[in-house]
């Protein structure tokens, strides 16, 4: 027995919604020759608990403009791992570090994967495009966190020296001062 074809119009729908979320290594199992209670595991990846809750909200309302609606959902406050079982398809949503600690995959090796269409096989784990951000999260060019650190030092060595001038005219003016009181 394979999957049935309503399971894989779950399946695609659900990888499609996912991969828009930008979730990594989309996958696919038959599991219908192993389990009689689902046909299909999916098996996405998100970088963090907020991409994780954004794409579990995708497949919900993908699946649910199909007329699919969750009989189950698990850990979706902790957004970790979150399961939503539609019955046909099981949907499993984790942060990368959980997927591969549980590796989803190797447990269940022996099923077959299902092809998914290209735009529905999510990231590689590619973010070139987030290349251009720099480390506090800016476009490159529009906050310059060197340049402002180098001109932060100058100024504040020019303070320092217009302190350490200021102090001095004090002493010579208090010198200056003390020298008139005395004669």
């Amino acid at each position: 027995m394979t999957a049935t074809e309503r399971a894989i119009e779950l399946t695609v729908a659900a990888a499609r919604a996912a991969s828009e979320r930008k979730a990594l290594e989309v996958i696919a199992l038959d599991v219908s020759e192993q389990l009689v209670l689902t046909d299909v595991f999916l098996i996405v990846s998100g970088r963090n608990e907020r991409q994780v809750s954004a794409i579990v909200d995708a497949v919900e309302e993908a699946l649910h403009k199909l007329g699919a609606k969750p009989l189950r959902r698990e850990g979706k406050a902790e957004a970790r791992w979150v399961l939503i079982d539609f019955g046909d398809v099981v949907v499993h949503v984790q942060r990368e570090e959980d997927r591969e600690f549980y590796a989803l995959e190797r447990l269940w090796k022996d099923c077959p994967a299902i092809e998914l269409p290209e735009d529905a096989r999510g990231g590689d784990g590619d973010t070139s495009e987030y290349d251009v951000l720099d480390s506090f999260g800016f476009t490159q060019g529009l906050y310059r966190a060197a340049e402002t650190a180098q001109a932060a030092d100058e100024l504040r060595e020019a303070a320092q020296a217009a302190q350490i001038a200021d102090a001095a005219d004090v002493n010579d003016a208090e010198g200056e001062a003390g020298a008139g009181t005395q004669a």
